[in-house]
């Protein structure tokens, strides 16, 4: 994720130094531009089994062009506290507690951690006011999801959930993503106030990528649908120069 951020930001940087001066009250224009984004996601399918409502920031690169077509990277960190499965019968006390070396009852918090990374395509329908670069868009996308259950032991004192025995138990599960959007870009005339809101649905087909899950006493092999879908809101900075403004000698 680190390094799709650093890929992301790098290649702003150059679209900025490169792109032109130009004004887009007039006309529709190529621009790039970016997006950091908050978007608050329900879970389907598979992905209802395990984890509840979850949140996630989002940093993105997209390009729009003359004719109205848009392609771009989209990379987003999902996070949350809503983890519906139960992980550890088979260490746990008949009240369900979980002894830790000291032979207290531990204090063990489970949460949702993920990511997805992906490339996206789509087409623009766009208004006169307040300039034919803004409307509504709609994209598709494919990429990658990742999600995990991530288990943290406060004063990390419990044996059985070492660094390592916690691969046992964080049902890390990835694969393949597809994703639709639509939304509203709208970018201003001075660029002072550019902003994304939208719809997003994401599907993706995963399996679990560890060896062995100790609770199940086995591989985990099914083969599962996670679905995510939501709102999104972002925060739009264009990388096109401003035009400078003329002046007339008399």
């Amino acid at each position: 994720m680190k390094k799709v951020c650093f890929l992301i930001i790098s290649i702003c940087v150059l679209c900025f130094n490169l792109s032109a001066q130009i004004s887009i009250k007039d006309s529709s224009i190529y621009t790039p531009y970016v997006g950091l984004s908050y978007g608050y996601q329900f879970s389907s399918g598979d992905m209802e089994k395990r984890f509840g409502d979850n949140s996630a920031i989002g940093l993105n690169l997209d390009f729009k062009t003359k004719k109205y077509w848009s392609f771009g990277i989209n990379g987003s960190y999902i996070y949350g506290k809503d983890v519906k499965e139960s992980l550890f019968d088979s260490i746990s006390t008949p009240n369900g507690g979980i002894i830790n070396g000291n032979g207290e009852y531990a204090d063990v918090r489970l949460f949702e951690r993920g990511f997805t990374v992906s490339v996206t395509g789509g087409r623009m329908f766009a208004f006169k006011k307040p300039n034919p670069n803004s409307g509504f868009i709609l994209t598709i996308g494919a990429g990658f999801i990742q999600h995990k259950i991530r288990i943290e032991t406060i004063g990390n004192n419990v044996p059985q959930l070492s660094k390592e025995y916690k691969k046992g138990y964080d049902r890390l599960t990835n694969g393949f993503l597809l994703s639709q959007n639509l939304g509203y870009l709208y970018l201003s005339n001075n660029r002072l106030v550019n902003f994304y809101i939208g719809l997003e649905c994401m599907q993706g087909f995963t399996q679990s990528r560890r060896s062995y899950d100790y609770d199940l006493m086995k591989k985990d092999t099914q083969k599962r649908v996670d679905i995510l879908y939501g709102g999104k809101i972002a925060w739009i900075l264009p990388l096109y120069k401003k035009a400078p403004l003329e002046f007339y000698t008399y």
